[in-house]
C-alpha cells in the first residue's frame, strides 16, 4: 500500500512536471513565480506568501527552494514542516504539507 502512495505521488509530480532530485535553485524564486497565497493545513499550520515571494509557515520564512517555474518547496526550520506550492497552468496554487513523522496532506486555500 506504502508504495502504491509513493508511485500515485510520483505519477502526480510528473503530471505537474516537478519531479527533480535536487532544486534547480535554492535562491528566492523571481518575481512572479510565486502567487499571493493564504492557506491552512492540518495540524493548524498556516502559510502565506505574498506575489514573488518569500513562503511564511506559521509566521517564520522558511527556506526556499525553487524546483521549476510552477513549483516551489519552502522549509521551516524550527518545526520541519514542508510546504510544497505549485501553480497549475491556468494560475491557481495547490498548496501541500510534510511534516513529522510522515505527517501530510492538502492545505485549504482562503
Amino acid at each position: 500500500m506504502r508504495h502504491m502512495v509513493a508511485l500515485s505521488a510520483l505519477a502526480l509530480a510528473l503530471q505537474l512536471g516537478v519531479a527533480r532530485s535536487q532544486p534547480v535553485s535554492d535562491d528566492t524564486a523571481p518575481a512572479g513565480g510565486i502567487p499571493l497565497v493564504n492557506a491552512t493545513c492540518p495540524g493548524k499550520i498556516e502559510v502565506h506568501a505574498d506575489k514573488g515571494g518569500p513562503i511564511f509557515v506559521n509566521g517564520r520564512e522558511g527556506k526556499l527552494k525553487r524546483f521549476s517555474a510552477n513549483y516551489f518547496e519552502a522549509r521551516d526550520a524550527s518545526s520541519g514542516v514542508v510546504i510544497s506550492l505549485s501553480v497549475n497552468p491556468d494560475g491557481t496554487p495547490l498548496v501541500s504539507y510534510t511534516g513529522k513523522g510522515r505527517a501530510n496532506g492538502i492545505c485549504e486555500l482562503h
